[in-house]
């Protein structure tokens, strides 16, 4: 694809003016003295009144590009023999190409030599070269371009510039930062650097305090703002700063932050991020689906699952990152463990996106709950990230959870049935239980117990956990890029499984007046159907599905959504006491 350069955009714009066209410009259709008042003529206020009249045709042009266009055009109506290229090129002082796809800034550009303001927004420019911007520039913005290096831009001076935007843009390496001087932009007072890759917010910080006009600065976006040190780090080193992403810095605010660019040994660079998973609603009954037998017994636990960035705190590290977890599982196999899931080539998470080595995926388990219309979690995790990049790339995908459920059948341990009962189990799962033997048989070793009155207790024998995902939710994060600083949502899971709805069967009317004038017909034929029920559980593929047999009072339940309470929150710093607070007893330690 060829390069478009940015004067040939402009030239073509302006000859989409038609300054030479009716009802501009020195034509037949224009009355002068020394022709008569023709038919076919009009007098110049004629011709005005047509360029300005929204009706006319001629009067709808673009005009959006530069405020200076109506002007010009007027005086190609009043005045066509000014209209002089160099005339034409001096009259623009504001250009505003936005998404024209224009990948070089030419010299060309050099021939609007009065041009204060350009607007190069959602545009393909890579650099800018040295001396191919006019000096009498006082806005400049290239936001949403594909500007890698502030090499070229530092190169040139423009001693007018009071306005730049670079945000959107894939800078912040080390060298753009020392690209960042006063002494070329010695009048500048707003800067743009939201939505960069800047990491190193301390030398940031320094390089932008050579800028001592600088009073509204845009950063949020940037991977550092995810750390707790921002924004009190910056408030607190450019003490000349009246606006910070957006909003007015207060006295009580510079107050607050006051000290805190003089701690010594202070971490800047890491993100802290608490995940608390609450209460989940919409989980339907699973006993209301179970077989007419007694046997096995069925046991249902439920879990969330999801996994975070995380990485292991060294011993020096100063900012205190443990895990904490407030779960409520008695379980103690893997259903509180936190595994750090990482490799010596990239870190690939569930959503497929491929992270630095520098970053681990910790994949966390909840508590695992027994089945309750409302079950509770409570579980709370402190992650630490430590590569605020690929954080930055996380919180942009968003956090994805999984709902899964844990299906156990227990049989007593003298029970007769239990071995044609596990006759049943399909091959997968005879497959799956070749690795356990071992484990299973301490399991159904048959040990005697007794209660508190001395009553013998049987034992039970547990078969190997059965797990499924039953379904999943995305929470997008992006707003904590945006400057938010917690996340409270409510999310909705998406089930995988069309079974899980369950039909709830509806006792017929005529049964329920039965029983309430005595009868004990129904009861009867409920006894007599578990019977029947039971002695059928020992065939293969003989058991009847009791509570769920279809008939014609079977009415389906509307089910409500599946749902779980989820914030995210982002650790940040209130004052400069805060951060001492948390430094200090690492130091004595």
């Amino acid at each position: 694809m060829a390069s478009k350069t940015l004067s040939s955009e402009i030239e073509k714009m302006i000859r989409h003016l038609c300054l030479t066209d009716f009802p501009c410009g020195n034509g037949s259709w224009r009355k002068s003295k020394d022709s008569g008042d023709g038919p076919e003529t009009e007098s110049a206020d004629e011709l005005l009144d047509l360029l300005k009249c929204p009706c006319s045709p001629w009067g709808q042009v673009d005009d959006s590009w530069s405020p200076q266009v109506s002007t010009l055009r007027e005086l190609a109506v009043l005045t066509p023999e000014r209209l002089r290229k160099n005339f034409i090129h001096n009259h623009f002082t504001t250009l505003r190409i936005v998404d024209k796809g224009v990948s070089v800034i030419d010299d060309g550009l050099l021939k609007f030599s009065k041009l204060e303001e350009l607007v190069l927004s959602a545009n393909l420019v890579t650099e800018i070269a040295v001396d191919r911007l006019p000096i009498t520039l006082k806005v400049l913005e290239l936001r949403a371009n594909r500007l890698s290096s502030l090499s070229g831009l530092s190169s040139c001076r423009l001693p007018q510039l009071q306005y730049l935007s670079l945000g959107s843009n894939p800078i912040g390496l080390h060298e753009d930062v020392s690209h960042i001087n006063g002494g070329k932009w010695p009048q500048l007072v707003c800067l743009d650097l939201s939505d960069c890759c800047f990491e190193d917010q301390q030398a940031l910080v320094k390089a932008l305090g050579t800028l001592s006009r600088l009073k509204t600065l845009v950063l949020e976006g940037n991977p550092f703002t995810l750390a707790p040190a921002y924004p009190g780090l910056t408030v607190d080193t450019l003490t000349q700063l009246a606006y910070l992403d957006g909003s007015e810095i207060s006295p009580e605010e510079r107050h607050h932050f006051r000290g805190l660019a003089t701690m010594s040994d202070l971490k800047v660079d890491v993100a802290l991020t608490t995940v608390s998973v609450g209460r989940m609603r919409g989980i339907p009954d699973p006993m209301m689906k179970v077989d007419g037998s007694e046997l096995p017994f069925v046991t249902y636990k439920y879990f969330i699952s999801y996994e975070f960035p995380n990485h292991r705190t060294p011993d020096n590290l100063d900012l205190a990152c443990e895990s904490v977890s407030d779960t409520k599982s008695t379980e103690q196999d893997d259903s509180t463990n936190t595994g750090l899931q990482s490799n010596r080539n990239h870190e690939r998470s569930d959503s497929g996106v491929v992270y630095s080595t520098e970053t681990c995926m910790s994949r966390h388990n909840t508590s695992k709950l027994m089945w309750s219309e409302v079950m509770d979690f409570s579980d709370s995790q402190t992650y630490t990230a430590t590569s605020l990049r690929d954080f930055k790339t996380f919180l942009n995908c968003g956090l994805h959870l999984t709902l899964e459920e844990e299906k156990v059948a227990s049989w007593p341990a003298a029970c007769e049935d239990a071995p044609s009962a596990k006759s049943i189990q399909t091959v997968k799962e005879k497959k799956g239980r070749k690795g356990r033997e071992s484990q299973d048989k301490l399991t159904s070793t048959k040990v005697k117990s007794t209660d508190k009155k001395g009553t013998a207790v049987q034992q039970l024998v547990h078969d190997a956990p059965i797990r499924r995902v039953l379904g999943s939710a995305h929470v997008p994060l992006h707003s904590l890029v945006r400057g938010e600083r917690g996340l409270g949502v409510v999310c909705e899971f998406d089930l995988l499984h069309p079974d899980f709805e369950v039909d709830v069967a509806q006792t017929p009317q005529k049964d329920l007046e039965k029983d309430k004038n005595g009868d004990e017909e129904p009861k009867q034929r409920e006894r007599s159907g578990k019977r029947q029920s039971v002695s059928h559980s020992k065939g293969k593929g003989s058991r009847k599905q009791y509570m769920n047999t279809p008939s014609e009072n079977t009415m389906p339940v509307q089910r409500d959504p599946v749902t779980v309470e989820l914030r995210v929150q982002l650790e940040k710093w209130g004052s400069a006491s805060q951060a001492n607070g948390l430094i200090q007893p690492h130091q004595h330690s």
